[in-house]
C-alpha cells in the first residue's frame, strides 16, 4: 500500500501514513497525537512550509485576521468543511496580520481568502466567507 507524509496538526513532525480514506486510527509517531484530526492548524512562520510544501497531502489555508468580521463569520464554516476532508486535506489558518510576509508573499489583498496549496503549488484560490457547503462545493472541485 502506498504511504504519505503527513504533517502531525499538534507538533508539526512529518509521518508516513497508508493512503487512504477509510483509516481507523493514525498517530503521530513523535507526540502520539491523532493524525485523523482534522481540526484546522494554526499556521505561522515556523510551521508553514511543513504543512503548505513538505506534506503529501493539500492543504486549505484560510488567510484571516482577528479584526476581519466577516473572517469571524466563516471560521465555524471553515472547521465544519474540515470534517469532510479527513485524509484527503488538512486545514490550516493564517493570520495576515501576525504573519503579514507570508500573506504577502501570495499577494492577499482582502480577507477571508482561502488558497489549496500542495507541494507548495496554488491549485486553487477563492475569497469571500462562504457557507459551510459552498466551501466543501469549492473543495471537491479544487481537490480531485
Amino acid at each position: 500500500m502506498e504511504k504519505i507524509k503527513v504533517a502531525c496538526p499538534a507538533c508539526g513532525a512529518l509521518n508516513m501514513v497508508a493512503n487512504t480514506s477509510n483509516l481507523a486510527k493514525a498517530n503521530c509517531g513523535k507526540c502520539q497525537h491523532d493524525l485523523l484530526d482534522n481540526s484546522p492548524v494554526i499556521l505561522n512562520a515556523k510551521n508553514y512550509d511543513k504543512f503548505t510544501v513538505k506534506s503529501d497531502l493539500p492543504i486549505v489555508v484560510d488567510f484571516w485576521a482577528e479584526w476581519c468580521a466577516p473572517c469571524r463569520m466563516m471560521a465555524p464554516n471553515f472547521k465544519e468543511a474540515s470534517k469532510s476532508f479527513v485524509m484527503k486535506a488538512k486545514f490550516g489558518k493564517l493570520d495576515t496580520e501576525a504573519n503579514p510576509n507570508i500573506a504577502g508573499r501570495y499577494g492577499i489583498r482582502g480577507i477571508p481568502t482561502m488558497i489549496v496549496f500542495k507541494h507548495g503549488k496554488e491549485l486553487g484560490r477563492i475569497s469571500g466567507a462562504l457557507p459551510t457547503n459552498q466551501i466543501i462545493s469549492w473543495l471537491n472541485d479544487v481537490i480531485k
